[in-house]
């Protein structure tokens, strides 16, 4: 069961076209993982063993007779609990949503998973509509990271990265709005990738406007592909996204990166990086380099635009708290509500500013594209820290003060992939970040798969191995 759950979509797909593993025995193998993990981790609000095993039966009965649907048929998946799913309810780890629905709807990422076969068995944790970047919540409590329980995960798609790393399902689909796909993976040592935005469609659109995104977290940058093929499929709900596009995010994903132009900035030239974070990145840029790309560490090209992302997203917030009564009010993160206060008082001349600075943001990173194929960052300049508290430093009210190297390409609406490159001598994992330009997607992917394929990276493995080492330093 334990190597079940660690298998990538890939590896599983393989095994049931091959009749060596059925859809049934992986889906089981991820409800034991929930079993054994959930209840330390609290990376679930819900699980549904009866229909996921329901689901499994019909995906076995296509594989068995030829008539799958795709590499995603039979996949143990979950989704974040910012999604509507149709017959569950959708909570938004608050107290402020009632359990009564109608929950008749499924988002365009779940109608989407549902139609290529995929197994949801769950939802997964979420802080106070998706606010912030680690994974507590009033109504849910702490979520905690793999590795080692006593830290976070780091959010907002915390639940589904730490579902991921703990076998507990083989893919999940998180939330994005200034790093809450990215930050987790780094945190868990999965792979989180925000692609284009809009190029995974979205419904309702959500209150944080441009910033936000869908995005897979999953065990390989293959996975990430296989996933966003299924996720990118055109929903007429969404008047924001992309046409639909041929072809698979795979094609060309082997190529390697030989001749590739990659623009490599340790810092961004505002960002402060723990030395063992910034050591395991620049080591990975090397591996790249050895591979054939052609690397420069680049000068800062543009200024930390985080009061303009602030103020964009403090203005989300109060959209998103806007129709309740203050009495209602009293059961929500207090934090959440100070957020929601400074985007009340945020002006219609000032959230145009602020979204001037994403135009010019954008203007600059596209112009660095003209002479870049990726910049290569580190995904989060620290690893993971204590659960329960919003911050390294639980003094500070500001989440994204320590995501410095995520939030600008929300901004930009750019593909960012986050990669795991190793671990620290604590055993904690890092990511390096790889940015493309607006709708480069497949070498952003491309750039992940060939870094990947060299080193080798096994997060169920790992993190179970972490942990129990962990335990007993313990005692």
């Amino acid at each position: 069961m334990a190597d079940l759950a660690g298998m990538s979509a890939a590896e599983l797909a393989g095994a049931y076209g091959r009749r060596e593993v059925s859809p049934v025995e992986a889906t089981r193998a991820a409800l034991t993982a929930v079993e054994a993990h959930d209840a330390e981790l609290n990376a679930f609000v819900m699980v549904d063993p009866d229909g996921a095993l329901l689901a499994a039966a019909e995906s076995e009965k296509r594989w068995a007779s030829g008539t799958q649907r795709g590499p995603a048929d039979g996949i143990p998946t979950s989704v974040k609990d910012l999604e509507r799913t149709r017959g569950w309810p959708t909570l938004r780890g608050s107290w402020l949503v009632g359990d009564d629905g109608p929950w008749h709807e499924d988002s365009p990422s779940v109608a989407r998973l549902r139609e290529a076969g995929a197994v949801v068995i769950g939802k997964t944790t979420t802080p106070e509509f998706g606010w912030k970047g680690v994974t507590d919540s009033p109504r849910f409590g702490i979520t905690r990271n793999p590795w080692n329980p006593a830290l976070t995960p780091g959010g907002s798609s915390g639940g589904s990265s730490a579902a991921v790393a703990a076998g507990m399902g083989t893919w999940s689909v998180g939330t994005d709005g200034g790093g809450s796909v990215r930050v987790p993976a780094a945190f868990t040592g999965t792979v989180g990738l925000k692609p284009t935005g809009g190029l995974i469609p979205m419904y309702p659109l959500g209150s944080n406007g441009h910033l936000s995104h869908r995005g897979p977290i999953t065990l390989s940058v293959l996975d990430a592909a296989l996933l966003l093929d299924v996720l990118s499929q055109p929903d007429c709900r969404d008047w924001t996204a992309l046409p639909g596009r041929e072809g698979s995010f795979t094609d060309g994903i082997e190529e390697g990166v030989a001749g590739l132009r990659i623009g490599y900035s340790p810092d961004l030239g505002y960002g402060r990086n723990d030395p063992e974070v910034e050591s395991l990145v620049a080591a990975a840029v090397a591996v790249l380099a050895e591979l054939g790309a052609q690397v420069t560490v680049v000068e800062p090209f543009f200024d930390d635009p985080l009061a303009a992302f602030q103020t964009l997203w403090c203005a989300g917030i109060a959209k998103s708290l806007k129709g309740f009564r203050s009495e209602e009010l009293e059961r929500a993160d207090p934090a959440l509500l100070g957020f929601g206060e400074r985007g009340r008082d945020t002006t219609a001349v000032e959230y145009l500013e602020a979204m001037a600075v994403c135009a010019d943001l954008a203007l600059r990173t596209a112009q660095f594209h003209e002479k870049y194929d990726v910049l290569i960052t580190p995904s989060v300049p620290i690893v993971a820290f204590p659960a329960g508290q919003n911050a390294p430093d639980p003094a500070e009210t500001v989440w994204a003060s320590w995501t410095p190297y995520t939030y600008p390409f929300n901004m930009t609406r750019q593909p960012a992939l986050s990669v795991p490159c190793g671990v620290t001598p604590a055993g904690l994992p890092a990511g390096i970040q790889i940015v493309g330009a607006r709708n480069d997607d497949d070498r952003v992917l491309r750039v992940g798969r060939a870094y990947e394929k060299h080193t080798g990276w096994s997060p169920v493995t790992e993190a179970a191995r972490t942990r129990e080492t962990t335990r007993g330093q313990l005692g």
